[in-house]
């Protein structure tokens, strides 16, 4: 694959699968005044539900570079190897790629923290296996919220047409 095109097509395989932990956590329900009867305070529910809406449409309408945590070493048959290179993406419009290591170990990330410059999530990812033509080629990724609390697998499929490189399917191959 041509350097370009190979920047092009990481951003396409992350913008597909990353988890952006800000985003993550469910609606808050009322709170229980008696659990015996089942009696929710709902004063001042729908303003507090209002407010959580419209912080994920902050989130998802933002302009910012949303960090992303990437794993320092490709995976190439299970094993980590080959240091991966962001310096290509440093320019990037909708991502800010980081090393993950430069961050403490996502089992200790707060999930619920959206304020201490933490990335949004995680991403590792695998080399291309190719067939014996070197048209069609499969991918494993992996991406993660942070704190052990979420994260996903998944199987890319791509294909080279016209000379180009297209992503043509992705499968989950695994949820926690």
């Amino acid at each position: 694959m041509k350097k370009r095109q190979e920047i092009a097509f990481f951003i396409e395989i992350v913008d597909s699968i990353y988890m952006d932990r800000r985003i993550m956590l469910p609606p808050p329900g009322p709170r229980i005044v008696d659990f015996k009867k089942n009696i929710r305070d709902t004063v001042g529910y729908h303003d507090e539900l209002k407010r959580y809406w419209h912080y994920q449409d902050s989130i998802k309408n933002s302009k910012a570079r949303i960090l992303i945590g990437v794993h320092d070493f490709i995976i190439n048959n299970e094993i980590r190897n080959g240091k991966f290179d962001l310096s290509p993406f440093k320019n990037n419009k909708k991502f800010d790629f980081q090393y993950a290591s430069k961050f403490p170990e996502e089992r200790f990330w707060d999930v619920e923290d959206k304020k201490s410059g933490m990335p949004a999530g995680t991403i590792e990812i695998s080399n291309i296996k190719f067939n014996k033509n070197k048209t069609l080629g499969t991918i494993s990724a992996s991406a993660s919220c942070g704190g052990g609390k979420c994260g996903q697998g998944f199987e890319i499929t791509i294909e080279k047409k016209s000379g180009k490189w297209h992503i043509t399917k992705i499968k989950n191959t695994w949820v926690s």
